[in-house]
């Protein structure tokens, strides 16, 4: 069975959990807690150098970095596919994922946190007006990246949910945790709705699986 090295409140985390719910697979789930700096730790470091979570264990090897994890969950278990095949939906899927997954994420991330905190004496008020800033930003742009390209929906990409769905929904529960407005974003609201209408959505969430 895989095991997944995960905190529950990761987006990239989340990310995977939705991906292996949706395709069915069995597996089981390892704390890694982020607050405590257990991913700084001598064990989780030789899983993965970066210090990052998620971490899936296959029992022969251990992948890292979400949207990789969820390439290979494709490769491995092609049903249902998350990353389209034919190239032009593919492009247009990774792109959208990849406004969050590197845009978004990454700047608001614990360890970015962190270091605003410590290095630049940033204040939490500060810190909150950045998270929000760096969310609106890259929801402005997926807004309109959706409505030009989603189709009927009610999914990012169309009728069924792929790898930018798989990156909104944990994405979208960020935007929420700091108070950022959303209102301007109804098909990105649209789609994550219809996510969480989804069982292998919800058993993902952070709520279903902390400690």
């Amino acid at each position: 069975m895989l095991l997944l090295h995960d905190y529950f409140r990761s987006s990239a985390g989340y990310r995977v959990r939705i991906a292996l719910n949706l395709k069915g697979v069995e597996y089981r789930r390892n704390d890694v807690m982020l607050l405590e700096n257990q991913q700084r730790s001598p064990e989780h470091l030789a899983r993965n150098p970066q210090g990052f979570v998620p971490a899936l264990d296959t029992g022969t090897r251990v992948l890292t970095q979400s949207l990789a994890i969820v390439e290979w969950l494709d490769a491995r278990f092609p049903e249902p596919r998350l990353i389209p095949a034919d190239p032009d939906a593919r492009a247009d899927a990774m792109a959208r994922a990849l406004v969050i997954a590197c845009d978004i994420h990454p700047l608001n991330n614990l360890r970015v946190m962190r270091w605003l905190k410590r290095d630049i004496g940033a204040d939490e008020p500060k810190r909150d007006d950045w998270t929000r800033h760096w969310i609106a930003e890259g929801f402005a742009a997926l807004e309109a990246m959706a409505e030009a390209g989603g189709g009927e929906g009610p999914f990012l990409g169309g009728a069924a949910p792929d790898v930018s769905d798989i990156c909104l929904v944990p994405q979208m529960f960020n935007a929420r945790r700091f108070d950022t407005p959303l209102d301007a974003y109804p098909r990105l609201l649209a789609a994550d709705a219809a996510c969480q209408a989804l069982p292998s959505f919800a058993a993902a969430h952070p709520d279903r699986v902390k400690p």
